[in-house]
């Protein structure tokens, strides 16, 4: 069976780093964006990274710039971007595609275990969050209107 632990995707600092050295942690895997609506949630992930440091938990956050083009800088802007303005130290990684025929294969897979609006596999826009289990599995999605804060319960649950 295929978990999260399965995959790899380049940090934010280039190197290709395996999501297998987070196993036995439940993940909140976001795809983000700088100059979106929804880019203050920077600060709601954060928030969560930080409460939950002593637990098996962690934020993980890739750049995309698929929608409107508001990813538009390359890995040290982005970077620098979310840890001077949100004071960001959850992991990041290099810009990913996250819908399409050039899709990241871990959102390939994210979004085959659980579909969006109306059962679609797409992502509509910046800051869809997806929630695996210390097992590696999918347990939830959310839209990108939701806040950190509000998935703070569901983590809790799993950790």
């Amino acid at each position: 069976m295929t978990t999260v632990y399965d995959f790899s995707a380049t940090a934010i600092d280039g190197a290709e780093q395996s999501l297998d050295q987070y196993r036995g942690q439940a993940l909140l895997i976001v795809n983000t964006a700088s100059k979106c609506g929804f880019t203050g949630q920077y600060a709601g992930l954060e928030t969560l990274h930080r409460e939950f440091a002593d637990k098996p938990f962690e934020v993980l956050g890739f750049p995309c710039n698929q929608f409107g083009e508001q990813e538009p800088g390359k890995a040290a802007e982005i970077a620098s971007f979310c840890s001077t303005t949100y004071g960001v130290d959850f992991p990041m990684f290099d810009k990913v595609e996250v819908n399409g025929r050039n899709r990241h294969p871990l959102f390939d897979w994210l979004t085959s275990q659980k579909k969006g609006f109306l059962g679609s596999r797409d992502i509509k826009w910046n800051f869809t969050k997806f929630l695996t289990d210390r097992e590696g599995r999918v347990v939830a999605r959310y839209a990108p209107q939701v806040e950190p804060e509000a998935i703070k319960a569901d983590i809790e649950k799993l950790i």
